[in-house]
C-alpha cells in the first residue's frame, strides 16, 4: 500500500504557522511581481477567488473582505517543506518527495490500522509544524492520488481517505470526471471525449488497446493503476533534471543594458547552484530577452551556444550569458523578462578531461555553496549581479523570513 500525504493550500498555510490570527481566515499567495493568485487558503477560495487570475483583478474584491495578502516567500515554503518530509520519514522507510508539498509513502508490510495510520500522520505534522494535510492510501499510485482527492474534499473523510479494496475504489471512480485522474489534463481529456470516456470509471474500464492508440503508453498504465494494479514505482531519488532553467519578470521595465546584465548574472549563478546540487555540467547555454508587448517589431530574442568546455562553474557560466545578452540586446527598447538555461547536461562523473582543459574551481564552487546553505543565499555572489537591485521583483507584501533568517526570528513574550 501507498500513501499519498498532500499539505492544504501550502503557501497559504505557510503564512498562517507564524500568524495563528489568520486562521480560518482568507489568505492569498501572489507569484513573482505579485502579478497572479497562486495559492488560497478554504475561506479565499470560497469568497470566488481563482487560481491564477491577475492579482489587479480581483485585489478590490480581497480588499473588501479583508483577505491578508501575501508575497511568495519561498524560503519559508522550502524551509517548512523539509521540515514535513523530516517528520514523514519517520513514518516511512521508503518516501518520495513529488513536490513542494506532496509525499508518497510506501506503507507495505505495515500491520497497523491504515485509517489510524493516516490519521496518526496527520496529528504528528500538524503538532510539529501546524501545517494541515491529507492523506490518500491505496494500492497505485494513481488510486492513491484519487484517495486523496477525497479526503481533502469530503468532509466525511476527516482527512484521510483508504481505498483498500475493489468496490471502494470504483465507487470513487464512478463519481469523478476524467479530469481529475493523475496525469489526464484538459488537453486529454477532450481526446478521451471523443472516445466516450467521460469518468475516471469509464477510463479504467476503457479498452486499453483501443485508448494506447489514441493516445500513449503512458495513459495505458494509467488504466491498470486504476484498476489497482501498481505500474508506477516510488522514486527514492528524484531523477537529475535534463535541463535547468532560471527566469524571472523584472520589478520594472528596463532598457538599460547594465540593469539587464545584472539580472542575468544572478539568474546564471542561480542555475549553476542548481546544476553542482545534482552533479552535472552544462554543455550548452542559452539566454532570452523578452521586451514588453507594446513593442510592436521586436520580438523576444534568444541564442544558444554551446560551451567550449562542459562546467558548472558560476564565474564560466555567468561570463558566457553576459556575452549572450551584448549580442541580442536591442537600444531603444524595454524589455520586463530574462531567462537563463543550461542545457545538455552531462553528469559529472562522465567528464572525459582534456589535457588543454583549465583547471576545474571544484573547491571555490564547494566553499560558496557551503556559505550561502549556511548563512542564507546570497551571502556570497558574484560582483556582476550588482547590489541595489532596483529591477528585482516586485515583493509588496512578503512576510519574514522566519525559519531562515536571524533577523526574522519570531519572539515570544511571556508574563508572569
Amino acid at each position: 500500500m501507498l500513501a499519498l500525504v498532500d499539505c492544504n493550500s501550502f503557501y497559504a498555510s505557510c503564512e498562517q504557522v507564524f500568524r495563528p490570527e489568520l486562521r480560518g481566515k482568507p489568505v492569498v499567495v501572489l507569484s513573482n511581481n505579485d502579478c497572479f493568485v497562486v495559492a488560497r487558503s478554504q475561506q479565499a477560495k470560497e469568497l470566488g477567488i481563482g487560481d491564477l487570475v491577475n492579482f489587479f483583478k480581483v485585489e478590490h474584491i480581497l480588499r473588501a473582505h479583508q483577505v491578508a495578502i501575501f508575497s511568495s516567500n519561498y524560503p519559508l515554503y522550502g524551509d517548512i517543506s523539509s521540515r514535513v518530509m523530516q517528520i514523514l520519514n519517520t513514518f516511512s522507510p521508503r518516501l518520495e518527495v513529488y513536490s513542494i508539498d506532496e509525499m508518497f509513502l510506501d506503507l507495505q508490510g505495515l500491520q497497523d490500522n491504515l485509517i489510524n495510520y493516516g490519521h496518526s500522520i496527520r496529528q504528528t505534522i500538524w503538532k510539529q509544524t501546524r501545517i494541515p494535510v491529507g492523506v490518500g492510501i491505496a494500492p497505485t499510485k494513481t488510486l492513491a492520488k484519487l484517495a486523496n482527492h477525497v479526503a481533502k474534499k469530503h468532509r466525511q473523510a476527516t482527512g484521510v481517505c483508504l481505498l483498500d479494496t475493489p468496490d471502494k475504489w470504483q465507487w470513487v471512480l464512478r463519481r469523478l470526471p476524467v479530469n481529475k485522474v493523475w496525469g489526464v489534463g484538459s488537453r486529454l481529456s477532450k481526446r478521451l471525449a471523443e472516445l466516450a470516456i467521460y469518468s475516471a470509471w469509464d477510463l479504467a474500464t476503457a479498452d486499453t488497446a483501443q485508448v494506447g492508440r489514441h493516445t500513449s503508453i503512458n495513459l495505458e498504465r494509467t488504466i491498470a493503476e486504476l484498476n489497482g494494479v501498481s505500474c508506477l514505482d516510488l522514486e527514492e531519488l528524484p531523477p537529475a533534471k535534463k535541463q535547468i532553467y532560471c527566469s524571472r519578470g523584472f520589478g520594472q521595465k528596463l532598457n538599460q543594458l547594465d540593469q539587464i546584465l545584472q539580472a542575468v548574472s544572478l539568474y546564471a549563478r542561480r542555475a549553476a547552484e542548481k546544476l553542482r546540487g545534482q552533479s552535472h555540467l552544462a554543455q550548452g547555454l542559452q539566454v532570452f530577452l523578452q521586451p514588453v508587448t507594446s513593442d510592436i517589431g521586436q520580438p523576444g530574442r534568444s541564442m544558444t551556444i554551446r560551451l567550449e568546455y562542459p562546467t558548472d562553474d558560476s564565474r564560466t557560466l555567468t561570463h558566457a550569458a553576459k556575452q549572450i545578452v551584448r549580442n541580442i540586446y536591442a537600444p531603444g527598447y524595454q524589455y520586463i523578462k530574462a531567462g537563463v538555461g543550461l542545457i545538455d547536461l552531462i553528469d559529472k562523473k562522465h567528464l572525459q578531461q582534456d589535457f588543454w582543459q583549465p583547471a576545474m574551481s571544484d573547491q571555490l564552487m564547494h566553499v560558496i555553496d557551503s556559505v550561502n546553505s549556511r548563512y542564507g543565499k546570497g551571502t556570497l555572489h558574484l560582483a556582476s549581479e550588482g547590489f541595489s537591485k532596483k529591477w528585482y521583483m516586485k515583493q509588496r507584501y512578503t512576510s519574514p523570513a522566519y525559519t531562515t533568517e536571524w533577523q526574522d526570528l519570531p519572539s515570544i513574550r511571556c508574563s508572569d
